[in-house]
């Protein structure tokens, strides 16, 4: 995302780290222990997660739970005012990782984006910080690598397992922190979910998550990852769930009820903030359907750079991504998997379905570093995380 200077009081030399790690733009090396960098000492790493979202997918709410989870990538980077953090979105929440001098701030907005979403959405949310040498204690590390999944959008990938440990260890209570106070509000500022489910093209959308047996740099695991790569290649046969155009656009959308719980603002009327966001989506969807440009805002740029800029995969201790595939493609990467868990090289989760879901953090839609996540829009990263915990 667009980065801006962060007032402090004194410079940490902490902060610079990030801005160091290199860029690559070859999703092929995602697995490349060279390419990533571990966190210096005194980092923080956060971690949200709605509780019981598989309940609430099961109950057909997943555009709210996609919402909850990029609210706190919104409500984190909003606080820092745009400064560069890594931060990995993971369907049912969030994790992301800051310095000394910032981490006073995330741990504000994390407070902050759980009480709304436990209040607003009616989905409590769980949040933590642990620091980077409690995760060290326990034997583990994170590291840190940059994709660039165009010229204008930067996705952090982390490895060493730390990152899902710290994410355990919250959900057991550890590291917490509490609820902001009443009234306080997160900073939610171009959070957006104005687009419908896009349904597969090719046959099955494909939510999978793929992790090391022993190490990230376990030669194996990379081994696997170049293999499963080369299957995903074939872009007749899988490819990123957005068409050309981006998703389906209608008017009125069907999150409109949930972008009037994200844009709420206090004091005002039900009645009134409805016919405004009415009022709102229907211009914006005027926009995207003539083609009409507006100052700096051209629909037909923001389509192409919805597409480059979608993170439908990326690496958090083990390879993820949501992917429109065909079925006998679905198949072969389920039968690569299985082989590689049988032979004590990889652990998987995958979660077959008919439709994804994207939500969007872009403030300020006439720049080109706007970011959407990509999930399955009925189960996706929530249920093949089960999978995985379960043994697969």
């Amino acid at each position: 995302m667009a980065t801006s200077s962060v007032t402090r009081t004194a410079p940490d030399v902490a902060d610079s780290f990030y801005a160091s790690v290199p860029v690559f733009d070859d999703f092929d090396k995602v697995a490349d222990p060279a390419l990533y960098k571990p966190l210096p000492a005194g980092w923080r790493v956060g971690n949200a997660d709605v509780v019981s979202s598989t309940r609430a997918k099961a109950d057909g709410r997943g555009k709210a739970v996609n919402i909850a989870g990029a609210a706190v990538i919104a409500a984190v980077t909003n606080a820092l005012m745009g400064e560069e953090i890594p931060y990995v979105f993971g369907g049912d929440g969030a994790s992301f990782a800051v310095p000394p001098g910032l981490a006073a701030k995330a741990s504000e907005a994390l407070a902050a984006v759980a009480l709304w979403s436990t209040q607003d959405l009616e989905l409590p949310m769980r949040v933590g910080m642990a620091s980077i040498e409690a995760i060290r204690e326990a034997g583990l590390e994170v590291c840190v690598a940059r994709y660039a999944a165009s010229p204008h959008v930067r996705y952090a990938m982390f490895a060493g397992g730390g990152i899902r440990w710290a994410e355990r260890q919250i959900k057991l209570g550890q590291f917490p922190i509490p609820l902001a106070p009443e009234g306080a509000r997160p900073d939610l500022t171009g959070l957006s979910c104005s687009w419908e489910q896009v349904p597969s093209a090719l046959g099955v959308i494909l939510t999978l998550m793929v992790t090391p047996e022993r190490s990230f740099d376990d030669p194996r695991f990379i081994a696997l990852v170049a293999r499963l790569n080369a299957l995903l290649a074939d872009r007749r046969q899988t490819r990123c769930p957005l068409p050309e155009g981006g998703p389906p656009l209608r008017w009125p959308p069907s999150g409109l009820a949930l972008l009037a719980i994200v844009r709420r603002r206090p004091g005002e009327w039900a009645w009134l903030r409805k016919a405004r966001l009415a009022a709102e989506t229907l211009f914006a969807a005027t926009l995207f359907w003539t083609g009409m440009k507006l100052g700096g805002f051209e629909p037909e740029r923001y389509r192409r750079e919805m597409v480059a800029n979608a993170d439908f995969r990326g690496y958090d201790d083990g390879l993820r991504m949501t992917i429109d595939c065909t079925v006998a493609q679905s198949e072969r990467i389920e039968a690569l998997l299985r082989q590689a868990r049988d032979e004590g090289t990889a652990r998987y989760g995958l979660h077959r379905e008919e439709a994804a879901l994207m939500t969007c953090i872009a403030p300020l839609p006439s720049h080109s570093d706007h970011v959407h996540f990509i999930d399955g829009a009925a189960g996706g990263y929530t249920l093949a995380a089960m999978q995985l915990k379960a043994g697969g």
